[in-house]
């Protein structure tokens, strides 16, 4: 199914895997357009979290005493996403913490991962910024509940994925924007997406 995904977002302790550890993560599973499945842990990373990053995610350390520890929690997101290709927003960061995470484990998910973020900076030039807030402001997407927390964030960047992929195949006259099409289009020079759009060949 070329439009099989999984959605994914971390909460993290900070910015640097290693120094810094993933303290939530969820995924959500995309399919035809629909949320078909869904997976959230807290992770405890056996340390406490800063009073920053408890006020900016909702995550207390009370609430990390009881998770389970990182690699439990990972090894199950594994086996949740199985074959399908990934997608965060900004997924630069969340790939970085993705393979620190998962080689602590000593698992493997080499999944492709495409960035929501990139695809919105080349078809909506209107917006101020391309946050994950503003753009589903912008889409007047459903607020799935609090931002900064995974579950959210990664079913409101599931609809925001859908939504652009229903604006590319309506801007660009196609029958369908494949994940692969999609993945590709994200990495597409700005000034060049024309060429790259008619280009184009799975």
């Amino acid at each position: 199914m070329r439009n099989t995904c999984v959605v994914l977002d971390f909460e993290t302790t900070g910015l640097s895997p290693g120094v810094d550890r993933a303290i939530e993560v969820a995924a959500v599973l995309v399919e035809d357009g629909e949320i078909k499945d869904r997976f959230q842990s807290l992770m405890n990373p056996g340390r406490k979290v800063s009073y920053f990053i408890e006020s900016y995610t909702g995550i207390s350390n009370g609430m990390l005493a009881s998770a389970p520890p990182n690699e439990r929690a990972i090894k199950e997101l594994v086996s949740f996403v199985g074959k399908w290709p990934l997608v965060a927003h900004n997924a630069s960061f969340d790939r970085r913490f993705l393979d620190y995470e998962v080689a602590r484990a000593g698992c493997e998910l080499r999944s492709e991962m495409a960035c929501s973020m990139l695809v919105a900076r080349r078809i909506y030039e209107e917006p101020s910024n391309h946050q994950l807030k503003t753009l589903v402001e912008y889409k007047e997407i459903e607020i799935a509940g609090d931002f900064h927390r995974a579950l959210a964030d990664a079913e409101m960047t599931a609809h925001l994925w859908v939504k652009m992929k229903e604006d590319l195949e309506l801007k660009y006259g196609l029958s369908e924007a494949t994940f692969d099409f999609m993945y590709r289009f994200g990495r597409a020079k700005k000034g060049g997406l024309e060429q790259f759009v008619r280009g184009y060949s799975p």
